[in-house]
């Protein structure tokens, strides 16, 4: 009961902190989508992180951990290269072009045929995997923990029951998005930025401790303490690092729900800053996700071994946490949940409204109706993502032990492979021709196919390097070959010298961090 009361105390402040936000009817565009470009780089970095860390993270990610080890933080820390990126190639192009949505940069460089293309799958991707899945994850989360008052307060199978939790989730995150906006989202972000972060932390602390400390995880688990894993291994092949650097290039680099503060920077210093430490930040959460699930295998033993490593973290909560303390930590799980959700309704709602209601459906609409029509959008969004999150919820259930996180990521490389093609023709080649660039786009798609079904016993990782570059090669190599090269110093863009070693220092940190836990 203690854990219940600190959970509705954490959304009632929520909401109390979002409503305070609301925007009136007359707020503008700049307002409603960007915050008035004027966040500072705490909030740049508080929020993109507490945005990249959905529930998903630390059910599914620590679940991964606890079945290959160290190198599930691979994903995290190889972000920080995707960090350094955004903050010194892509953000200063955005910032520089004055641009609200990614697409209208695309536009700029490629047409308006690549850019409605872009806008649709993005739509497509975060309304329904992303959201949708980061939905159930919170629904499932709640059934797990608190399946006997749930029982009592909705009643029915277990599947109703998380349907009844993803309604309640989307619902909340969609009110306050939709009244504030991007500055709603921001300054609720912070506050759970703060939550998941300490919930997580505590949690990282208790199974280590229990565990027997760091000495132990060497000891009892050498074998999931390599951060590089033999590349005959079938999820995380020491080759699949090239394949999350190229991924991180759409991650961090034009992806909408993340670099959406970004745009908002009171300037470039401030998004630069921001970025950076955000990429200070995924260290930290590498550890945080990571070594729980290591610490579990230690805990259990091989007679307990978990058949579903989905439950990896609710077997922690319930055997680390007392009552309280539970309820705190479960705070930052739904505080990863709502900093993700609101994130997605604000992009979706802003890709479009600007890219679709006010340049093709009513050109002449004033700022205050394309803002309504954000919010509309965001209305729509919330029904697509709790219908997913049906969907998900019914595959769970009838394939309990089924690892969800892994599909989903194979999923959306489906598409996210060509948004990598995308941005790498946009910022490094020079002048590449529109229809070679829209031809490649659209072959990655069937690319990406034909080599997983050529190639079915291929860790999936090692088979997206193969699907980037060889469609990638398709508008570079005539490109190559009129015009030459862009890889020069033109490409970056170093706000001032204390940022520019602030750079240096995490790209180092990064690299001494490989070759350490090799």
């Amino acid at each position: 009961m203690l854990d219940i009361l600190i959970i509705l105390a954490y959304f009632t402040a929520i909401l109390v902190v979002a409503l305070r936000s609301r925007l009136s009817p007359a707020a503008g565009i700049d307002e409603y989508f960007v915050g008035g470009r004027d966040l500072p780089w705490y909030s740049i970095a508080a929020s993109t992180i507490a945005t990249n860390l959905h529930a998903g993270h630390f059910l599914a990610v620590i679940g991964a951990a606890y079945a290959y080890g160290l190198a599930q933080a691979n994903f995290e820390l190889n972000a920080v290269f995707g960090l350094l990126l955004a903050a010194f190639v892509f953000v200063p192009l955005y910032l520089r072009a004055g641009v609200v949505t990614i697409s209208q940069f695309f536009e700029m460089k490629f047409g308006p045929r690549v850019a409605t293309t872009y806008s649709l799958l993005t739509m497509f991707l975060y309304g329904t995997l992303y959201l949708g899945g980061t939905l159930f994850w919170g629904g499932y989360a709640l059934e797990v923990l608190y399946g006997e008052p749930l029982q009592a307060l909705v009643g029915g199978s277990p599947a109703l029951r998380i349907v009844a939790m993803i309604i309640l989730l989307g619902g909340i995150s969609a009110l306050y998005t939709w009244s504030g906006g991007l500055g709603a989202v921001v300054r609720t972000d912070i506050v759970q930025f703060v939550l998941l972060l300490g919930g997580g932390l505590t949690l990282t602390f208790l199974a280590v401790h229990r565990a027997g400390g760091m000495g132990a995880l060497f000891a009892l688990a050498p074998d999931k303490m390599h951060l590089h894993l033999p590349n005959s291994h079938p999820q995380l092949p020491w080759l699949g690092i090239v394949a999350m650097l190229l991924l991180n290039l759409q991650y961090w680099g034009c992806n909408q729900v993340i670099l959406q503060r970004s745009l908002a920077a009171r300037s470039l210093r401030h998004a630069q800053v921001g970025l950076l430490v955000g990429g200070v930040f995924k260290f930290i959460t590498a550890a945080m996700l990571v070594l729980p699930g290591i610490a579990l295998v230690v805990i259990l033993g091989p007679e307990g071994e978990l058949h579903d490593p989905d439950q990896a973290y609710l077997k922690l909560v319930n055997l680390l946490l007392s009552p309280g303390v539970r309820g705190l930590v479960l705070c930052g799980l739904f505080a990863s949940l709502m900093s993700s959700v609101d994130s997605i309704f604000n992009s979706i709602s802003t890709l479009w409204s600007i890219d679709f209601y006010r340049r093709r459906i009513n050109p002449q609409a004033s700022e205050q109706q394309v803002v309504a029509m954000g919010r509309r959008a965001i209305l729509v969004v919330l029904v697509v993502g709790i219908l997913f999150g049906f969907v998900f919820t019914y595959i769970k259930l009838e394939n309990p032990t089924f690892p969800l996180d892994p599909y989903f990521k194979k999923a959306s490389y489906f598409i996210k492979n060509g948004f990598v093609v995308l941005i790498s023709a946009a910022v490094f080649l020079r002048n590449p021709s529109r229809r070679l660039v829209w031809t490649a786009f659209l072959a990655t798609l069937p690319v990406t196919i034909a080599i997983n079904l050529a190639f079915a016993g291929t860790p999936y990782l090692i088979l997206t390097i193969v699907a980037i570059v060889s469609s990638f090669l398709l508008v570079a190599l005539p490109t190559w070959w009129r015009t030459g090269w862009r890889l020069d110093g033109s490409l970056l863009k170093v706000e001032n010298q204390i940022v520019g070693w602030f750079g240096l220092a995490l790209g180092a940190g990064l690299v001494v961090t490989h070759f350490v836990l090799s």
